[in-house]
C-alpha cells in the first residue's frame, strides 16, 4: 500500500500536470479550493486520476466532504485498503 507521502507525491504530479499548480505549494494542509483554486471541473479530473490509481470508482459520498490535500490522501488510502 502507498504511504501518505507517496500519495502526496502522486497528487503533486497530477496537480502540476492538470492544473499547472507548482508542486511545492501542495501540502497536506492545503485547501483545494481556497489555497489551490481547484474548481468543480478540476475536481472531476482529479477523481478520474484517483480512479486510474485505485482501479475503483470514487463514490460521491466519499468525496463530498473533501477540502484539503490530506482529505484526498485519506480517501485514496481508504480506497486502496478496500
Amino acid at each position: 500500500m502507498l504511504t501518505q507521502e507517496q500519495i502526496l507525491e502522486k497528487l503533486r504530479e497530477w496537480m502540476e500536470e492538470l492544473f499547472e499548480i507548482e508542486a511545492e505549494t501542495i501540502q497536506f494542509d492545503s485547501n483545494l479550493y481556497s489555497d489551490l483554486d481547484v474548481d468543480s471541473i478540476d475536481a472531476i479530473d482529479l477523481v478520474v486520476k484517483i480512479k486510474e490509481l485505485t482501479g475503483k470508482q470514487v463514490q460521491p459520498e466519499d468525496f463530498k466532504n473533501v477540502r484539503t490535500i490530506q482529505d484526498v490522501v485519506t480517501v485514496i488510502q481508504n480506497m486502496l485498503a478496500e
